[in-house]
Order: C-alpha cells, then sequence, then structure tokens
C-alpha cells in the first residue's frame, strides 16, 4: 500500500486495509524499525490534527536481476520503489551457458561498479525465456539454472531466484508504476516468442509448475499454422518477432529493399524502423501481425477480467505504437468487459530491459513481501 501510493498516514492505511489502528502502528512501527519505510513530513486533518505521512526508504535494499538473452546479459539493479540504479549489457556467444562462476563475477563486477553496500543487496535473479518442459519435470528454462542456483548462492552469500522473462517483465512493471494490488494487472512481453505475466493481490499468478503465462500457444485459428507444442494455430506462429521477420522475409519487395538477411533482431529492427518511418509495406506487416496478437489478447483479457495491460519487450521498442493502437481497437470493441470498465493498454517505458528489471524486482519483493515472491526461490 505504503509503495503504490507514494506517501500515505497511518490512518488511510488502516481505511485501506481494514485493519485496526494498533495493527497499523505495530507493523509501521516494525518497518520503520527495519528501515524499510520511514516519515516523510506531516499532512492536515479534517480536524485540524497533523497527520504523519510516511513512505518507502528507496536506498535501503536493492535487488540485481540478470536477463540471459540470446546474444546479451542484460544486468539491472533497483531499489525498493523499483527505480533503476544501474544497468549493463555486457555480450553472450550464441548457445554459451554461463557457469556458477561466471554468474558470480558479473555479479561482483556490477555491483562493485555502483558501489553498492554489500550488506543492502538482497540477491540477484536469473531471467531467461521459458521453454517447453519434459513432462513431469520442474520449469524448464533455455538454460537449467536450477543445477547452478546452490553453488551460486553460496558464493554470493545471498539468495538466487530463476524465473521466466515474461512473468518477471509483469511484476516489474508492476513495481515501476507503482500499480495497487487492487489492480487485476497483465502483461504481453512481444520478442522471440510470446509470453504474459499476470500480477493479481500484488504477487505473480504462477500457475501448476509454475507455467501460468504461455499466451503465445493461444490458437487464433484451429486450422492453421502447426506449432511446435503440438497444436495448431498459436498466435506466435503470427505476431511473435521470429513470424514476424519470417513474413517479410517472404515479401519479395520488402526483401529487396530492406536489410533481411542478418539476425532476427536485427532484421526485425529493419522492419519496425521501416514502418514508423512511413513504408507501408512495412507497416501492414506489422499491423497484420498486431491484429492477431489482438485476438488472443481478447481471449485472454475476458478470462481473466483485467483492468490493465502493458506492451512490452523487444518486440515493441521500435513500433509499439502500431501494436498498442490495434489492442486498443480490438478490445474496445471486443472485450466482454468493455461495457463495465475500459481496459487501459499501455506501453512499456523500457521495453528491452523489461525482463532485467523485472528479475531485479523478483529479489525487492522476495526481501519485502515474502509472501508474496516466487517459491522458485526456495
Amino acid at each position: 500500500m505504503v509503495r503504490s501510493s507514494v506517501t500515505i498516514t497511518r490512518v488511510e492505511l488502516a481505511e485501506l486495509t481494514g485493519l485496526t489502528q494498533p495493527s497499523i502502528s505495530n507493523i509501521v512501527r516494525d518497518l520503520i524499525a527495519d528501515g524499510i519505510i520511514h516519515e516523510i513530513g506531516s499532512t492536515d486533518s479534517t480536524l485540524g490534527r497533523r497527520r504523519k505521512l510516511i513512505a518507502i526508504s528507496p536506498a535501503n535494499r536493492f535487488g540485481v536481476g540478470f536477463h540471459l538473452g540470446t546474444d546479451t546479459v542484460t544486468c539491472v539493479a533497483i531499489d525498493l520503489t523499483g527505480g533503476v540504479v544501474g544497468r549493463e549489457v555486457v555480450p553472450r556467444l550464441p548457445d554459451e551457458e554461463w557457469d556458477a562462476d561466471q554468474l558470480a563475477l558479473r555479479f561482483e563486477d556490477f555491483t562493485a561498479g555502483l558501489n553498492m553496500p554489500a550488506g543492502r543487496i538482497e540477491g540477484l535473479a536469473l531471467v531467461t525465456p521459458a521453454s517447453l518442459p519434459d513432462p513431469g519435470s520442474e520449469p524448464a528454462y533455455d538454460s537449467d539454472f536450477s543445477t547452478v542456483r546452490p553453488e551460486l548462492e553460496e558464493r554470493l552469500g545471498a539468495p538466487v531466484l530463476i524465473e521466466n522473462d515474461a512473468a518477471a517483465a509483469a511484476l516489474g512493471e508492476f513495481w515501476s508504476r507503482r500499480v495497487s494490488r487492487e489492480q487485476a494487472f497483465a502483461c504481453i512481453y512481444l520478442s522471440t516468442d510470446i509470453g504474459a505475466g499476470f500480477v493479481f493481490g500484488g504477487a505473480l499468478h504462477r500457475g501448476a509448475n509454475f507455467g501460468a503465462g504461455e499466451l503465445g500457444h493461444v490458437s487464433i485459428d484451429y486450422d492453421g499454422r502447426k506449432c511446435p507444442c503440438g497444436n495448431r494455430g498459436c498466435v506466435q506462429q503470427y505476431a511473435s518477432v521470429r513470424a514476424i521477420v519470417a513474413a517479410a522475409r517472404e515479401d519479395v519487395t520488402l526483401r529487396g529493399r530492406l536489410a533481411l538477411d542478418g539476425s532476427e533482431s536485427s532484421a526485425f529492427d529493419a522492419i519496425a524502423r521501416a514502418a514508423v518511418n512511413g513504408d507501408a509495406d512495412a507497416y501492414q506487416v506489422l499491423d497484420v501481425a498486431a491484429e492477431r496478437l489482438g485476438a488472443a489478447a481478447t481471449s485472454m483479457v475476458n478470462l481473466l477480467n483485467v483492468d490493465r495491460l502493458v506492451l512490452t519487450g523487444p518486440g515493441v521498442a521500435r513500433a509499439g505504437s502500431i501494436f498498442a493502437r490495434r489492442l486498443r481497437t480490438h478490445l474496445d470493441r471486443t472485450a466482454h468487459s468493455r461495457q463495465r470498465h475500459q481496459v487501459a493498454v499501455e506501453l512499456s517505458a523500457q521495453p528491452r530491459d523489461a525482463a532485467g528489471i523485472g528479475a531485479a524486482a523478483l529479489v525487492v519483493q522476495a526481501s519485502v513481501a515474502p509472501g508474496h515472491s516466487s517459491s522458485q526461490a526456495a
């Protein structure tokens, strides 16, 4: 409540939580003693009595997150408000596996460069794209960091969490935007594939075996393209970065005009730049993908009845306005809840870094609100 309100009084906390005034006083006293919150002035009440305001103490604790992408590792540190206090991107060779020693050295170099007090760093979270798990297995990621975690925790002397990029990005957006825990909050992560993350009551919705959020495998055409998951017509076969690049490369006109022979990410950036600069063919490719994504997003919104939806990830870094416009139009026309409330569709301010910010937010939330942290921290 303090985080999302920025500043708030004890009386307001009691009203919002339903707790008694003595309970609130005891909790606030403990949080002040722990350095998590502090008094920050006062405000006049209707009775003329000045009430003290409280707020988060940003620099009391820090979280560090590493987003291990295909060719880079994005390192992010945040404070207790979700504000970014440090960011660094280092190269990663294709298919390079980082062991505990490499991760520990990166952590030590990164935090030393920020001159962060070791006693205030609450841990490290590692996030990667999710991959299909084997039947009956633990959650599977592109790299199985569960085997690295015990050694890394011993080396760092701090907790190490593991998460997928879409779920982490959702929590990062939730924290950095100061979204109220009363909102049903969702995030669509557009990258090589498509994922989603959900924050309900201030906590990530995890699902069975930590598998919630596979929006990319929502079918929008039951007789459509085959997907490796075994289904047909999965939206990521039409609207992911990979699918968009494939569609552009099949267009003879676009292939001859744009530089599409490089990596998938560079080809997508070329398409996005052309689209926002007025290239009608490039715009058409993205607009069709955005329309397909809108169909899947409507199903998600109808099922979960979310209040707020944020688009993030590398896929919206350059041409996010095209996707946001399509989704707003689609939801305004088709969302089942549209007669009761509008679904706010927003673009991330830092789409390329969202997963790294979210990784660090996982650490912070596990520190100050353990009941809301992912059980992957165990």
